[in-house]
């Protein structure tokens, strides 16, 4: 697949690595330039001086997508609304393959971190995203794009065809979906802990948000499906990968974790399937995980 790294390679073993190299596939990453009319094209190198976090670099990949498909020889997409064609279901749902992993939110940042993470490791991605055009413009071919209204049962159904596992960045989608049938792993990434410790002004803003991340749970439990729950802390714009973390109970009262490392979880809980659910608590901290899935196995022993 032109332009995706090796699965070998973690987002951050690529992103994070101590030495001073630039990162070389087989041709150079070139971005538009950042003066308004520029005509040249900057190309871009990464050192020790300002080593971009994950987060400049899904901007990078956003920004640059279709210059980086022209680089690496694949087709530019047609823009036009007759280019995006509907999803057909011609397939029965016994002859489908089940492969793909579901962003349940593409367009805000822990979602597109997800996103790029998966097509690193070569996984076939499915993304809900409020404008399809622009997600063909920033992923190109990696990325199956729906748009539609959750509310639909038909755009449910549709939205997981195909899908095996599901990785929610936020909460609202799993309380309408009607039947899990196939999904065989689901991945919350939940603030439920800081909705409920608000008060106040903030405790009124946080009500919605916080019923519709109790009815996902709820759904999802009692769905029968393996699912992992991450309940998080307050999400911050940290670089991650600078501290460790911690999994104590009630660490999300006052802890927070950042956005890179909560997206990073999520990828790493992807292939830990849990035999009934996993619900753990997670922020930064001390603690240095040097394997998830020994990690993982922990927690569950734990809980």
């Amino acid at each position: 697949m032109a332009g995706v790294l090796p699965s070998s390679i973690s987002p951050y073993t690529l992103l994070h690595s101590s030495h001073d190299k630039l990162l070389t596939i087989s041709k150079p990453y070139i971005y538009p330039s950042p003066l308004g009319n520029a005509k040249k094209h900057s190309v871009i190198c990464f050192s020790s001086k300002k080593k971009p976090g994950f987060f400049d670099v899904v901007l990078d990949y956003i920004e640059g997508g279709p210059k980086l498909r022209r680089w690496y020889g694949a087709p530019d997409l047609d823009t036009e609304d007759r280019s995006i064609s509907e999803e057909t279901d011609e397939s029965s749902e016994e002859d489908e393959i089940k492969d793909a992993v579901l962003v349940t939110d593409g367009d805000n940042e822990i979602g597109q971190t997800i996103i790029l993470s998966l097509i690193i490791k070569r996984v076939r991605v499915k993304a809900l995203v409020k404008d399809k055009r622009a997600a063909m413009e920033s992923f190109g071919t990696y990325v199956e794009p729906i748009t539609g209204d959750p509310k639909d049962s038909s755009f449910l159904k549709k939205s997981l065809k195909g899908v095996r596992a599901i990785i929610c960045p936020n909460e609202g989608f799993l309380s309408k979906v009607e039947s899990f049938k196939g999904v065989q792993h689901v991945v919350i990434l939940s603030q439920l802990s800081v909705y409920r410790g608000s008060s106040g002004v903030q405790a009124i803003m946080n009500s919605n948000a916080r019923k519709l991340a109790e009815e996902d749970e709820s759904v999802l439990v009692a769905s029968g499906v393996p699912y992992t729950i991450i309940r998080t802390g307050l999400l911050t714009n940290d670089r991650g990968d600078k501290t460790g973390f911690s999994f104590e109970e009630g660490c999300t009262k006052n802890g927070s974790l950042s956005k890179e490392d909560a997206a990073y979880i999520c990828i790493e809980a992807l292939d830990v399937v849990p035999e009934g659910g996993l619900i753990f608590e997670v922020v930064n901290g001390e603690e240095k995980v040097l394997n998830w899935k020994d990690q993982f196995e922990r927690l569950m022993k734990k809980a």
